[in-house]
């Protein structure tokens, strides 16, 4: 059994020590100081930046202004970092160089972005909230967040040995959003009824509409509906809920993640799918065949740095090769794969277009038809986006995959 990890300060002259929780996997911090509103901003910013955690012994609302403050200060220094880098490159040379500019590359700028991204979330990370085992902030206008908190944490526990905690109040304050989203639910305009699909904390919430209207209004293999189809990588059940709207008569959704099948299985009931959706916790295909066999996997194969980016991406592209290699094995004659995938991994220059096709056809697949759409999310004409270029160039398309036919 793994021990729980500690985290250690000096407090009044004391040592103390709490349970430490990082639904994103960072270690505990091993320098911790206090912190409150005496602290200057610019003074928490910089011990954060050397490594130093901020264990937080003000007001609530406070902890919040320091972590904006720290925020600002770490895009400032981006923003000043962009600036120079701009300024250098349109100053004329003091003598003639022989070198040639350093040409950025989109996959550059992808890494780039990624490492201010961990960067920044490292930073912002430092500043540290007391969580007492029953979910309680012990700081003055602190909200009641026990309810957030057993959704991503589950119940406190009662009885037998109990101890407080620490959290990053970044985390702390993802889990108030998280239970927000949960609670309101996302409108899904493809789905009648509710209409709303309501994700779980970890589970990504379907926010893009253009691959889920791509699954509600593609045409089945001979106009057909099937009987049955599979779901693969379910997430929070919106596809598999948009099939059975459609008349799939069963549909069965899988996700390897506890989280994922938690939520999908409540959305099943809160849409009245449960008769006909199954929702089962296995690494990719179910058992058996069918007519239909739906997955949208992360669309860029670059590593997770926690466990929310497990539905935007995939490590060496290892759920869209297992799909793909799988999928002519779980067709029944006549059947159809529907891939739902962007592709802006192609103009990050993180997978080619050919490398694509070769997968398909490696997995003993043909092309049926490809379906695009153009994404309309905001980031789509956002200029100030480090990734624009790619962002502006998305297609979003719906492969319809069959099973080559063997030639005797």
């Amino acid at each position: 059994m793994t021990a729980q990890p500690t985290i250690r300060w000096t407090e009044a002259g004391h040592t103390s020590t709490a349970g430490w929780r990082s639904e994103a996997g960072v270690p505990a911090h091993q320098r911790v100081v206090i912190a409150d509103e005496q602290m200057a901003a610019d003074e928490a910013y910089h011990l954060a930046c050397e490594g130093t955690a901020l264990l937080w012994r003000g007001d609530f609302q406070n902890a919040k202004q320091m972590l904006l403050a720290m925020g600002r200060r770490v895009d400032e220094k981006t923003r000043r970092a962009l600036k120079n880098k701009t300024a250098a490159k349109k100053s004329p040379p003091a003598k003639p160089s022989k070198k040639p500019a350093p040409v950025i590359t989109p996959t550059d700028a992808f890494h780039k972005h990624r490492l201010a991204q961990s960067q920044r979330a490292r930073i912002l990370g430092m500043l540290l909230i007391p969580l007492s085992d029953d979910y309680k902030v012990p700081l003055r206008r602190a909200p009641d967040l026990q309810l957030a908190c057993e959704e991503a944490y589950g119940k406190p526990v009662t009885g037998g040995i109990t101890r407080d905690w620490v959290v990053s109040l970044r985390e702390l304050l993802g889990l108030i959003g998280a239970h927000e989203w949960r609670k309101k639910g996302v409108e899904v305009a493809a789905l009648t009824g509710d209409g709303r699909v309501h994700p779980h904390y970890g589970v990504f919430a379907p926010v893009r509409s253009e691959y889920v209207n791509l699954v509600a209004e593609a045409t089945f293999a001979d106009g057909k509906t099937p009987a049955i189809a599979f779901d693969i990588g379910t997430g929070t059940g919106v596809l598999a809920a948009i099939l059975a709207q459609r008349g799939v008569a069963r549909v069965v959704a899988t996700d390897l993640d506890e989280r994922a099948i938690f939520c999908a299985n409540e959305n099943m009931r809160r849409l009245k799918l449960a008769p006909v959706v199954q929702v089962l916790q296995t690494n990719l295909f179910p058992e058996g065949r069918a007519p239909l066999v739906v997955c949208n996997p992360p669309w860029i194969p670059a590593r997770p740095s926690a466990p929310i980016e497990n539905a935007i991406y995939d490590h060496d592209s290892a759920m869209l090769q297992g799909f793909l290699n799988g999928l002519a094995a779980h067709l029944t004659p006549g059947g159809e794969g529907w891939l739902i995938l962007s592709d802006i991994a192609e103009h990050l220059g993180l997978r080619s277009r050919a490398q694509l096709l070769e997968w398909i056809a490696a997995g003993g697949l043909t092309v049926v038809e490809q379906r695009d759409v153009r994404p309309t999310h905001p980031r789509v004409s956002d200029a100030d986006d480090p990734l624009h270029a790619a962002r502006a160039a998305e297609v979003t398309s719906l492969w319809r995959l069959a099973a080559k036919q063997v030639t005797q």
